[in-house]
């Protein structure tokens, strides 16, 4: 089983990814580090200089790489995967793979996000806490409608990560 983890940036992915892949004994990547290494660039840098066009082309080729690979794994996608190029429909065709969205609130992930926005090409420039929930909050409408076609959601707020892992292999 590959199981894809998605959803808003800074709602756990990556560190949820970890913990599920040392559990279920399968590798754990995040695809944004596949990027930076294939790349030999940060993504902030990625974006900086050759844009977000070229990221998400990149972002694709990628993913495609990975969804191709007979191992079981746990593979966190960046929070705009699902919703670029025809990512999301590679994704749920894919056979023995599962979408999993991990759902938080505008209010808990800009909580997350506020002290961490410096190291995000995306919110960077959003210096007080107003600012970037209205930017979540946008964007976050934007993205719901890919994020809602998981094959599992799950709320994350007031979850430890062994609960998170139970519910996600119920």
């Amino acid at each position: 089983m590959k199981t894809i983890l998605c959803g808003y940036m800074g709602a756990g992915k990556s560190t949820l990814g970890e913990q599920l892949a040392k559990f279920s004994g399968v590798k754990f990547y995040d695809l944004d580090h596949e990027i930076e290494k294939q790349e030999g660039k940060k993504i902030s840098e990625i974006f900086s200089k050759k844009g977000e066009i070229y990221f998400r082309k990149v972002e694709n080729e990628v993913l495609k790489v990975f969804l191709n690979r007979k191992e079981n794994y746990v593979l966190a996608l960046g929070g705009g995967t699902p919703c670029y190029a025809n990512n999301l429909s590679l994704i749920k065709e894919n056979p023995n793979t599962q979408l999993i969205y991990l759902k938080l609130s505008i209010a808990e992930l800009t909580e997350r996000l506020f002290l961490d926005s410096y190291r995000r090409p995306l919110i960077q420039h959003l210096t007080n806490r107003e600012n970037l929930e209205d930017f979540i909050r946008k964007h976050l409408f934007e993205r719901q409608q890919y994020y809602m076609q998981s094959h599992k959601i799950i709320a994350v707020a007031q979850k430890t990560i062994p609960d998170l892992i139970e519910e996600i292999l119920e």
